[in-house]
């Protein structure tokens, strides 16, 4: 018999699909100005980038997303070689489900089947213990912990919690634990306040994960029997808005940009926002619950030989150069920095 969270994850699939067009990325609000005379040829160009202590081919990542089901550990075993195929790192989605019901570590473990030597990257809600935070590390042989802080996800579910006490915990999971410890969002973005209070408690990456990708405001709220809190599907910051809030920081944390990387061009809009990695999820689930894995894996390909191509136009040698970039911003964007005492020069 099927548990309710293991259920849970199948229903965040398939609302996740359901809601995949309706998702407006911020980065249409950001523009790059073409370089005519890029002075590169193709074969200059170097996407290789360092990532939480080891070298990786592109400075992207296919995000949390599945696993806690017979379905989505079947997606975690193609994530897992697609990843192998094109050397980006992975991040399982949520374990908690697999402490709970060792049943299901399986689902998890099994992208290690597909990826022996790839960079895998475990994951665990807020508010677990150091032991819980080991026990998934373990599960997958993990090169590195993405640990999720998910309130407002937890207030609009149904059945979510109600208490949210969560640094201490963070702090001596990150002072513990032997590999680098990753605080995401869940698609609601983070302000600079926020990244402070991480990087005290000794945070060295954090993804911001904004709105404007999978929206799991709006999945628990259709899981709602009412459905009466759509006022909150736009809580949160977009991806492009926490960017800017970055440019506040005196220092930073390395920064992963997710939420509404779909295109090659929003990953390029991304890093040069100040993105060290650019961070997909929706866009590669989308693909592979729409097509088969062999037309999936095509799709990916190609979308990384043209984040190349992008380089070039940006007349970008290296990762580094695309920091460089002569950007124009929408008037609500320009608007938001302004308010924000934000400046985009």
């Amino acid at each position: 018999m099927t548990s309710q969270q293991s259920h849970r994850k199948d229903e965040h699939v398939s609302l996740a699909e359901k809601f995949h067009q309706s998702a407006n990325s911020s980065f249409d609000q950001v523009r790059i100005l073409h370089q005519s005379l890029p002075e590169l040829a193709l074969s200059d160009v170097d996407s290789m980038t360092p990532f939480a202590g080891k070298q990786i081919a592109y400075p992207v990542m296919i995000e949390a997303m599945t696993g806690g089901s017979e379905r989505t550990g079947q997606l975690n075993a193609q994530l897992a070689q697609l990843a192998a195929i094109t050397h980006l790192p992975m991040a399982v989605g949520s374990q908690s489900v697999a402490l709970k019901e060792p049943d299901l570590a399986e689902t998890f473990s099994i992208v290690r089947h597909y990826n022996p030597t790839g960079m895998m990257i475990a994951n665990i809600g807020a508010g677990h213990s150091v032991d819980d935070a080991r026990k998934v590390v373990e599960m997958i042989s993990a090169d590195a912990l993405q640990v999720h802080i998910n309130a407002a996800q937890e207030i609009i579910m149904p059945e979510g919690d109600r208490e949210f006490y969560w640094l201490d915990q963070l702090a001596a999971i990150v002072a513990k634990l032997d590999i680098p410890v990753i605080v995401k969002e869940v698609g609601f973005g983070m302000t600079a306040k926020t990244v402070q209070k991480l990087m005290s408690i000794g945070v060295k990456y954090v993804d911001l994960s904004g709105r404007g990708g999978t929206s799991f405001a709006k999945i628990e709220n259709f899981r709602r029997p009412q459905k009466e809190m759509a006022y909150l599907d736009d809580w949160g910051l977009t991806t492009t808005e926490s960017l800017l809030e970055m440019r506040k920081l005196s220092a930073r944390p390395v920064i992963i940009a997710s939420g509404g990387i779909k295109t090659p061009l929003d990953a390029i809009k991304a890093l040069a926002l100040g993105a060290d990695v650019a961070g997909m999820a929706g866009e590669v689930l989308h693909h592979l619950i729409t097509d088969d894995y062999s037309v999936t894996e095509d799709w990916l390909i190609h979308w990384l030989q043209d984040f190349k191509c992008l380089m070039l136009l940006t007349g970008s040698k290296t990762v580094k150069d695309l920091r460089k970039q002569s950007m124009v911003f929408s008037p609500e964007l320009e608007s938001f920095a302004r308010q924000r005492f934000i400046s985009l020069e």
